[in-house]
């Protein structure tokens, strides 16, 4: 019954958070703040583990490819498709849980903590959309990031193969080029767009409900990131089996 409750709450707070709405301007400035934050900030760490999660993959199949009858171009192949179809949308998404959901979770249960979301609703404000729809918004520019990774992640296993010695720049171009779907573009940024919605209303949730003080808000990241992961896992699942199935 508790998920029940945690699963109903969860919605009616969507509904808050795209109720009464906070001034244009007053929201565009927060979500240009979130924006920098939520997504600028990540684009370090997520360009780092791109490359090498890319160069990574590339090594392990080209030290797998064994039998001469192989073409060497499939290293590439097998790069590409690793990439594109679940490296950088999903496993960027669970680190981001982290990073971003942790953030999101904090800064709402400190103000929690500190009565600055009673303040809010004391002064007329909507505090759900004061607090949550500029993060919302902001996570919309997700793909973008996303689209950054699937091209280093790429460009990683090119290095990586080709500076390696496993494969020749032609052999890894061809294998690049080959038989490539386009729908796989295009089923990679739909569930992109569903992790966005995830990553930034999960860990709202958790922060915005919280009850404690400092401690607990450290609990509640935890938690978040936790719940979060589970819910992209299962989210890539559903829509792979609807998309690609």
């Amino acid at each position: 019954m508790t998920y029940l409750h945690s699963i109903g709450e969860y919605f009616l707070m969507l509904k808050g958070v795209f109720g009464r709405m906070t001034k244009a301007s007053v929201l565009r400035n927060l979500i240009f703040k979130e924006i920098n934050e939520l997504i600028m900030g990540s684009l370090g760490i997520v360009a780092f583990l791109s490359f090498f999660i890319g160069a990574v993959v590339a090594i392990q199949t080209a030290l797998n490819l064994n039998n001469p009858l192989i073409p060497k171009s499939l290293v590439a192949y097998a790069a590409r498709q690793s990439v594109i179809l679940e490296f950088a949308p999903t496993f960027i998404s669970i680190i981001m849980a982290g990073k971003v959901g942790s953030f999101i979770t904090s800064s709402i249960g400190s103000m929690r903590v500190t009565e600055q979301i009673d303040a809010l609703e004391v002064m007329g404000i909507n505090s759900k959309n004061y607090l949550i729809f500029p993060k919302i918004t902001a996570m919309l520019t997700y793909p973008f990031v996303i689209a950054i990774s699937m091209f280093l992640g790429i460009a990683g296993a090119y290095c990586a193969a080709v500076f390696g010695g496993f494969v020749t720049s032609d052999q890894f171009l061809t294998g690049l080029q080959d038989d490539f779907n386009g729908f796989h573009l295009t089923y990679a940024f739909i569930k992109t767009f569903l992790f966005a919605f995830i990553l930034a209303t999960v860990p709202a949730y958790h922060g915005y409900y919280m009850k404690g003080g400092a401690l607990e808000v450290g609990e509640a990241s935890t938690t978040s990131f936790v719940w979060t992961s589970v819910v992209l896992i299962v989210t890539n699942y559903a829509v792979t089996q609807l998309l690609l199935s």
